[in-house]
């Protein structure tokens, strides 16, 4: 069956609606994603959806933004993926934009100060919520395990940088399985569909425009990798390699390389370059980020649209700052994003190869399993700059120095996502709340 049974507008408003909806981080709006486009629409079957994940997940960026993207392009070509990737980011990136302006205006005021207390508190338990929920699926053999915890000291007590701990466990899954020392990959289960529901549009056979091209490939290097530095090359030629836009679009494109993982394995990363090193946001202001970009729809990896505008804003001195910071939001949104584009129009001709390829998908679970450790480390940080107001130099809180309100409202957050069994949304808005009382009533 082809695609183009499904008419453009139709798959417009689709995409238009599933931006809108994608709240929750990748668990979330790749869930959001299955329901609507596999078991609502039946456009897509079960078992092409698990490829086009799988793939996703090998790559640098947001997974559930290139799902949509990748889908897109199976439907309706580079147009689809272009108006699939474009509306899963939009309604997020306004949102944000919003926020920052709201944020650098009135962030003073007690109450706004309560309501990103909860926030933060909030975001310590999602974040301990997803390390249990990605552990219990990666972490399903003693190698696996290892790897975590390795990758875990690496970053907290070595200071290894991220990037290489992802490549060491990526190369460390491959050698594993291409050496015959067994896969960190788990066998890929079937998936079990109902005979009286009708066939999806896509199913798992081959597509025509799936066919790889070396000169396809050429013409879309020729045309996405200029798109991706122009703005940076202007910023460094109009405004100097020491300008915080240059600097902003130097840093992003690099992330938006190394990036495995998502967004929640890279933020500790990316909060310690930002915080210390290039001095842009404080550990407070990258939590409230955090909690921006955990509240509004869209990938969680917008957080870096709130750094790039802090980042444009404080530097913008007497000039116009509000403009300066949107513009830094936007560099920094641009550069992030371009990339994710390339990845799935130059790679997914090329999916059909990597399917069977065994020290492949042993290379990606290693990468999964390193992420546990990763976020592990994540939760930590976030953690330690939330409950304590003092930290050494190596990062270890001073026990004396934790802070009642906020461990309080990180009780309640626990207790509602573990024990209540809340959904996103309301443990946010509750703990929000909550965080305002508190600054209204000392």
């Amino acid at each position: 069956m082809s695609p183009s049974r499904v008419s453009f507008a139709d798959a417009t408003r689709t995409w238009l609606r599933i931006g809108l909806l994608s709240f929750g981080g990748p668990a979330g709006q790749i869930a959001v994603m299955h329901r609507i486009l596999v078991e609502e629409k039946r456009w897509i079957g079960e078992e092409r959806f698990l490829h086009a994940l799988s793939y996703c997940m090998l790559l640098p960026g947001p997974e559930a933004q290139q799902l949509a993207t990748y889908i897109g392009w199976l439907m309706h070509g580079i147009r689809g993926g272009l108006v699939a990737g474009l509306l899963f980011i939009l309604p997020g990136f306004l949102a944000i934009m919003a926020l920052s302006i709201a944020y650098v205006l009135w962030q003073q005021q007690p109450i706004v100060v309560g309501l990103f207390l909860g926030i933060k508190a909030a975001v310590i338990a999602l974040v301990i919520e997803a390390l249990l929920r990605i552990g219990k699926r990666a972490l399903a053999s003693r190698p696996a395990l290892w790897v975590a915890g390795l990758a875990f000291v690496a970053l907290a007590v070595l200071r290894l940088p991220f990037p290489l701990v992802v490549l060491g466990a990526a190369v460390a899954g491959y050698l594993r399985a291409r050496f015959g020392f067994g896969s960190f990959a788990a066998p890929r289960a079937a998936s079990p569909s109902s005979k009286t529901e009708p066939p999806p549009i896509i199913d798992a056979g081959e597509l025509t425009q799936a066919r790889p091209s070396a000169i396809r490939s050429l013409k879309l290097l020729a045309l996405w990798l200029p798109l991706w530095f122009a703005p940076v090359l202007l910023c460094a030629g109009l405004l100097g390699p020491g300008s915080t836009y240059t600097q902003l679009g130097v840093f992003f494109s690099k992330m938006a390389v190394v990036t495995f993982g998502g967004a929640y394995a890279v933020l500790a990363y990316v909060a310690q370059q930002a915080v210390e090193r290039f001095a842009w946001v404080t550990p407070a202001q990258m939590l409230d980020g955090l909690g921006l970009a955990e509240s509004t729809p869209g990938p969680l990896i917008l957080v870096l649209q709130f750094v790039g505008f802090l980042a444009a804003y404080q530097a913008a001195g007497g000039g116009h700052p509000l403009i300066a910071g949107a513009l830094g939001a936007m560099l920094t949104v641009w550069v992030t994003f371009v990339p994710c584009f390339l990845w799935i129009f130059l790679g997914a001709p090329y999916i059909e190869a990597l399917r069977d390829n065994v020290a492949l998908a042993s290379a990606l679970a290693a990468i999964t399993a390193a992420v546990v450790g990763v976020i592990a480390n994540l939760a930590l940080w976030f953690a330690s700059h939330v409950l304590f107001a003092r930290l050494d130099e190596s990062g270890v809180p001073d026990f004396a120095s934790l802070r009642q309100v906020p461990a309080l409202l990180t009780g309640v957050a626990l207790v509602s996502i573990f024990v209540l069994r809340w959904n996103l949304a309301r443990t946010l808005a509750v703990c929000a709340v909550l965080g305002a009382a508190s600054s209204m009533l000392r």
